[in-house]
């Protein structure tokens, strides 16, 4: 692979979403989607995955710190499940712990500079679905 990637951290009540290219290993936030009762807006997703028309898709795996599964794992495997089926896609499942805080620092950061506001603090889950792709785009071969 070579062009775009979309990367995703899904939430029950928000899924955020990132575009990445392998060639310059970089990921940036989209728009975090909403979601109903942990199911997503899959018009919109089938909408980003023809517009963006990436080679592969990764989804952030929430797993607890010592590595188990929790019920949130089992819905990120499910969407990553749904999400290759209804793409026709490769999808990655990459170890989202501490993706959050970094994610925060990032948000923080972006505030402290005056490049973002409070008021968009929604999408910090798009830019925990770029630290995600980030890190798969890097330990990629």
């Amino acid at each position: 692979m070579t062009g775009c990637v979309l990367g995703f951290d899904y939430g029950v009540r928000r899924i955020g979403v990132a575009s990445g290219n392998r060639i310059s290993q970089s990921a940036r936030p989209l728009a975090a989607l909403t979601a109903q009762a942990g199911q997503p807006d899959w018009p919109r997703i089938d909408a980003l995955v023809a517009e963006w028309k990436p080679e592969g898709l990764v989804v952030g795996l929430p797993l607890t710190l010592d590595g188990g599964e929790q019920a949130i794992t089992r819905g990120a495997r499910a969407f990553a499940d749904a999400l290759g089926k209804r793409s026709g896609l490769p999808v990655h499942l990459v170890d989202e712990r501490h993706t959050s805080q970094e994610a925060a620092r990032r948000f923080a950061a972006q505030r402290a500079a005056g490049a973002t506001r409070r008021r968009h603090a929604e999408n910090i889950d798009s830019l925990a679905a770029a630290v995600i792709l980030e890190s798969w785009l890097t330990q990629t071969p």
